[in-house]
Order: structure tokens, then sequence, then C-alpha cells
């Protein structure tokens, strides 16, 4: 954004207003926009009621808003939206980020005057997207070569963001035991009981002490059972089945104790990022470190390397979710244990979180990750973008399937940003 856009605004302590509507790891995903805004003032975030308390433990310092996103519909939904926005139109913001592209958002747009939104915007009726969100969306045109965390890419909204090593703790073990996380939200990101228990065995030998701890919605609590009695008689004694069973403060008490989660890409493994738990995830599918990776120093992410990976979650697998296999390789196993002496299969590798200038990075500390050289000239293209100076020398990667020649007209806002 344009210092010339705060002219004629001289708040003392402005208000910003963050609407966020989508799940769990969303809202936390969130988490660099809403520090780098709580540095120069006051933080509204607009979420959906179900998610509303879980926003305020994660954000004492925010003021949250709730709203019937989810699960209201038809003529219904629009009375209460009115009613639960009565407070919120109240209020004088000096920007408001509309982070989501859905009808809800784009009307929710309409709310406030063109020019203090950023993201989504409607403007008599007309639906604009901003060139920041544009151009990303335009980047995952090629998934294996970028790869933009969407913390970062929603922290890089704001006109001051935050370093990124300061948005979550250095992940470090908090003694309480291995937490694991039955499924995500998408079943094809997720680990049948069948591949999941020599999994939590191998993490079980990593941690080694403490109890086990299942977590996960009700829905999942007879595949908890069933993955129970696939450990062995030892470490069965040692379950705590918690599936079904937590709200939100027991989630974060439970999770904020552990020595490490086991878990797909869900909302409980950006929680134990927050609270600077140790991570191990297994991404597959549709799951892309790159880009939903656990955020902070010192987590790893198992990564199934297929040539199929990462696919598109809507469209049918013709493979019958090979990509599967590769978490049951007896070196993955040993690599989980915390024994490295073999190499990984193709099919998987091993990343390990770090930083650069941009944001957050992933790289292969065992198995090969095969666009890593195209993806650290993606990331220096990318910074260029967005205005961050990366390291002298980074070459970028320039591709017509990425930009447009109207991307670098002059004159330029900051970040690359033009709001047409």
């Amino acid at each position: 954004m344009n210092s010339e856009d705060f002219e004629g605004r001289a708040d003392v302590n402005p208000a910003y207003l963050i609407i966020q509507l989508a799940r769990f790891g969303d809202v936390i995903q969130t988490k660099r926009l809403v520090l780098s805004l709580l540095v120069q003032g006051q933080v509204h975030l607009l979420v959906d009621r179900s998610l509303q308390a879980l926003a305020s433990l994660v954000y004492p310092q925010v003021t949250v808003h709730g709203i019937a996103a989810h699960g209201t519909h038809g003529p219904d939904v629009l009375a209460q939206v009115h009613k639960d926005l009565e407070s919120l139109c109240a209020l004088n913001f000096l920007r408001v980020y509309n982070l989501n592209f859905s009808g809800l958002n784009f009307a929710l747009a309409g709310m406030f005057p063109v020019d203090v939104v950023r993201g989504y915007r409607l403007n008599s009726g007309q639906r604009l997207i901003d060139a920041w969100p544009e151009q990303v969306m335009r980047w995952t045109r090629s998934r294996v070569q970028s790869g933009l965390n969407l913390i970062d890419v929603w922290g890089l909204y704001a006109d001051q963001v935050v370093p990124p090593e300061r948005v979550n703790p250095v992940a470090t073990p908090r003694g309480g035991g291995l937490g694991v996380v039955m499924a995500g939200q998408n079943a094809r990101r997720s680990l049948p009981a069948q591949m999941l228990a020599p999994l939590i065995q191998a993490a079980r030998g990593r941690v080694g002490h403490g109890p086990v701890y299942l977590l996960g919605s009700g829905a999942e609590r007879r595949a908890a059972k069933e993955l129970a009695a696939l450990l062995p008689p030892t470490l069965r004694g040692e379950v705590r089945d918690l599936v079904g069973q937590t709200g939100w403060q027991e989630l974060i008490h439970v999770v904020g104790g552990l020595d490490l989660l086991l878990s797909p890409d869900t909302g409980t493994m950006h929680l134990a990022a927050h609270l600077g738990v140790p991570v191990l995830a297994f991404f597959l599918s549709s799951a892309w470190c790159h880009e939903t990776g656990p955020y902070g120093q010192g987590h790893l992410v198992l990564q199934a390397m297929t040539e199929c990976a990462p696919c598109l979650e809507t469209a049918p697998c013709p493979f019958e979710i090979s990509c599967r296999r590769a978490f049951s390789d007896p070196a993955v196993l040993r690599y989980v244990s915390g024994r490295t002496d073999k190499g990984l299969a193709s099919e998987c590798a091993v990343m390990a979180s770090g930083f650069d200038a941009l944001g957050l990075t992933w790289t292969a500390v065992a198995g090969h990750d095969p666009h890593a050289s195209q993806r650290v000239r993606f990331r220096s293209m990318a910074a260029s973008y967005a205005g961050v100076a990366m390291p002298v020398g980074a070459e970028p990667l320039l591709d017509e399937i990425w930009t447009r020649e109207r991307d670098w007209m002059l004159p330029q806002t900051l970040r690359g940003r033009a709001h047409e």
C-alpha cells in the first residue's frame, strides 16, 4: 500500500479490521498479519461464530467478532448477518483486510468505503481483486516450483510486516509426551489406521517417554478405537483417547504441553506451531509444506514427492492415492524414530523449516526435493514483487505464466500492489 493512502488520516491509535471467514487453521495462519497490525494500532478480527472463542484465546490483544458465516443458508442468513454486524458497522476502520474469495466476503466489503478495503473488494456492485492476491493465485499455476506460505501471503498485506521469526516461538519439547491428530478435513490428506499406527510407534520411539494423546473430532471416535487396537500392548496402555472430548481451552492445554505433535495438515498442527510445540507432519495428496506447513523454527514435514504431487483435492485421484505408500517405507519409519542411517525412497522427503527474508522456507534434510533450486529463484522473484530485500546475487525466476506486463508498470505501490 502507498503512503499516499494515509493522507488526511492522523489517527493516533488507528483501528484495523481483518475479515477471516475460513476454517480453524486459517484463523491461526492470519497471525503474521495480526501481529503486524497490532504494532500500528487496534486490531479487530471477524470470524465465523463457531471460531470466535478460539480466536479470542489465540489473540488475547484483539477484539474478536463473530458472524454466521458457516452453516446458515437461505433467506435467514441475511437477517442473521445484519444482526451480527450491528456493532461492527459503528466503528471507523483505517483499513479493512478482506482475506477470502467468497460471495459473503465480497458482500461484506460493500459495507466499507472501497478505498479502505484491501484484498477482495466491491465497487458499485463490481467485484475487484487487488494485485497482490491476484498475483499469488497466478503463482499457484506451478505449485512444485513456487510455494509461499499462507501466513506470509496474508502477512504481506500489511504495509509494515513483522519479521517472520517473530511470528511463532522456536519449537521446544514440553515434556508431556506425544500427540496424534487422527485426520484432516480432507480424507485424501490423512492416513488410514493401518498406516498411522506404525508412524505412531516410530514417533513414540523418537520422544521416548510419556503418554500418547489421540486428538480429533467426534466423527473420528470409531477410527481412534481401531487405531489404538493396532498398537502393541505396551504402547496401548499409554494411549489417552481424547477424540471428541476437547473444547478449545482443553485442546490448547493438551497441545501446549506436548513434546511432539504428529499430524496431517490440520488446524491443530497450526495451533501447535503457534504454541511453540514441535510438529512432525505428514503431507500428501494436495497438501504441500511450502504453502501450509507448520510455521516456525524446529518443525519437520514428511512430504510425499510423487510426480503427481501436489494434486488438486477436488479432482478424483487416478492413482488410488498412491502417495500414501511413502509413509509405510521402512526408511521413513526409521527416520521418524530417530535413526537416520539410510536414505529415503524418491517418493518422500523430510523437510525442515527455516526462514529467509520473505518468510518460511522448507529444506530437504533427508530424501530429495527435485525443484529446490527453482524454488529459491522463485522466492527471489516473489520477494522482488513484494518489495522484500533478498540476499545479493539471488537470481530471480521469471516466467510469463506467473506475470503480466502490467505487473511491472510504473509507478508501483509498496510491495508491487497497485489497487486499481
